[in-house]
């Protein structure tokens, strides 16, 4: 790979590599909170990504051009989708805050290990 391939594709190579280190984070923290976190981190990737597709090099906003000159205009549909799944990353997060409330009501601690080893208790009992 030449240097100016990744030059090129740097939104590409960051966006993967920050969905990489969501997953690993969701993965290997009992912390609630720290999971969540990394969900976040997740779905900032992928808004990196959609972004990073509909945009072009040169391109103008999309706007009627009145004076006729042709136009690369850029695709408004990735800015749309981004605004909407924004939305819905906000609300997934709280909720899954508020969860993690209840759950640290219910159980004392959001650390998962412990959680699971009261439950388990709380079952051969």
């Amino acid at each position: 790979m030449t240097f100016q391939f990744i030059v090129q594709n740097i939104n590409y190579i960051g966006s993967s590599f920050l969905f990489v280190i969501g997953l690993y984070t969701v993965l290997t923290h009992p912390n609630l909170i720290k999971k969540i976190i990394g969900i976040n981190i997740m779905e900032t990737s992928v808004f990196l990504l959609f972004v990073s597709i509909g945009y072009i090099h040169g391109g103008q906003a999309p706007i009627l051009n009145l004076d006729g000159t042709p136009a690369v205009y850029v695709n408004p549909l990735p800015s749309a989708l981004i605004l909407t799944g924004i939305v819905v990353a906000v609300s997934i997060t709280v909720y899954g805050l508020s969860m993690i409330i209840k759950i640290y009501d219910a159980y004392g601690t959001i650390e998962l290990d412990e959680i699971m080893q009261i439950r388990s208790e709380e079952a051969h009992d």
